[in-house]
């Protein structure tokens, strides 16, 4: 109940008595003041004038369902959201729920304890500092295609980026980066049987408003933030949004067709790799050769020294030289 007096709250500019809120819910006053004042709690600043009600005047940065929905245009994708205060990983908690959750089912913290990337490696998930999220899908398509999807994350995040006039690069297949710096990571996982997908969570997380102090020092050669490169704050419920929109429009596309020229080219046209030098690293052995192109499945397609053109499904990607991002 509390969550319809802040969406009325939200809906007008005006002040809206404590009668009006009353008959729309038929609650009592007393009842409406108890949710008044467990929203100032959170952090909503609400205005009370006698005898002309209650006005909302600002907004906690909370990415809550009910401050991230006003910019989403999804039909499903990102219209359920559990947020948490604090999580260990929101893959951890999405893999425990996404049976039981309905597909679009977005896991959503301000903090990460336990945040991690692929290889393992920890990330750094700074409380209200960024955007921690896992989203659960539930597509109908082989175990083998699933490594796909990591690509329309990473146009789906790089399209709304560019509603902010930034443009990454992208690090094939799931890193994108500013001044050759990480500033998101994409970690696909997925519960599936022989030949059945049973779900897929897919974890995003983005570097959106840390300073250069949040930034550990072992990486700050590696990592920065979009505050950092645009010397701006940025608004993280809006663009959350923005990488959900985004990523529907992809998904929905790949989902019926099968077809994910889109995220492709967008990955192709912006890759740090192509015609790059790279190391391909695959337990304890390293091959070098050139990245020349991403193919239609998305897979990274080197020339290696022997000659030989390989079209690369997985394993460690980094350009010759350069430490891992």
């Amino acid at each position: 109940m509390k969550n319809n007096v802040l969406r009325i709250l939200k809906s007008s500019r005006e002040y809206i008595s404590g009668e009006e809120i009353s008959k729309e819910f038929h609650m009592t006053r007393a009842a409406i003041w108890k949710h008044i004042k467990s929203l100032r709690e959170e952090g909503y600043n609400i205005e009370s004038v006698p005898s002309k009600g209650y006005r909302l005047i600002s907004s906690p940065d909370l990415l809550i369902q009910e401050e991230i929905e006003e910019y989403l245009s999804t039909d499903f994708i990102g219209r359920n959201i559990i947020h948490y205060d604090s999580i260990g990983s929101t893959n951890k908690d999405a893999k425990e729920v996404a049976s039981t959750s309905r597909e679009g089912t977005v896991i959503i913290a301000e903090e990460q304890t336990e945040g991690r990337g692929r290889m393992g490696r920890a990330w750094a998930s700074p409380k209200a500092k960024g955007i921690w999220m896992t989203i659960v899908l539930k597509p109908k398509i082989e175990p083998m295609k699933v490594a796909r999807l990591t690509l329309l994350g990473a146009a789906a995040v790089f399209n709304a980026l560019g509603e902010l006039n930034v443009k990454p690069q992208i690090k094939w297949p799931n890193d994108l980066l500013l001044d050759g710096k990480k500033i998101c990571g994409i970690l696909t996982e997925m519960g599936a049987e022989l030949n059945m997908v049973n779900y897929v969570v897919m974890g995003i997380g983005v570097n959106v408003n840390f300073d250069e102090e949040d930034i550990p020092e072992e990486i700050k050669d590696r990592a920065t933030s979009i505050k950092i490169y645009k010397s701006v704050e940025i608004d993280r419920k809006e663009l959350t949004a923005n990488i959900l929109n985004e990523f529907e429009k992809l998904y929905v596309k790949f989902c019926e067709t099968g077809e994910m020229g889109d995220s492709i080219k967008i990955c192709r046209e912006n890759s740090i790799f192509l015609g790059e030098e790279v190391r391909i690293i695959r337990g304890d052995e390293v091959r070098l050769g050139k990245a020349v192109d991403i193919d239609e499945n998305g897979q990274l397609v080197v020339e290696f020294s022997d000659n030989n053109i390989e079209s690369i499904y997985s394993g460690e990607v980094s350009l010759r030289g350069i430490n891992p991002a």
